[in-house]
């Protein structure tokens, strides 16, 4: 069974930064492209930032130059180094990973349980 447990959240004000974790753990046999989307109260979920199966990574443009995305293969964690915070970055973050499941080759998607992160004065 995989899992991915995401940590790092809180309460910060604006101008502040945050750093999310997230870590897949189970039974897989690599992971095809994983990364971070958001969700605020009445919104769609969103693409925050995410390498894709090529190594490239995406940004929304609303965080561009401010959040950086980053890896450790051997830990097969993801990062999100959040900076220069805004109040309407106010939302709760999930991690999203694509997973190839071993024995069966197939892809899998997954998510986080979400962790809220809150920019306020």
């Amino acid at each position: 069974q995989v899992q991915l447990v995401e940590s790092g959240g809180g309460l910060v004000q604006p101008g502040g930064s945050l750093r999310l974790s997230c870590a897949a753990s189970g039974s897989f046999f690599s992971i095809n492209a994983m990364g971070w989307y958001r969700q605020a109260p009445g919104k769609q979920r969103e693409l925050v930032a995410a390498f894709t199966s090529g190594g490239s990574t995406n940004y929304a443009d609303s965080v561009r130059g401010r959040f950086t995305i980053s890896r450790d293969n051997a830990k097969n964690t993801v990062y999100l180094q959040m900076n220069s915070l805004k109040p309407e970055d106010t939302a709760v973050y999930y991690c999203n990973a694509d997973l190839i499941i071993g024995g069966t080759w197939s892809r899998e998607n997954y998510w986080g349980q979400g962790t809220q992160v809150t920019v306020s004065s």
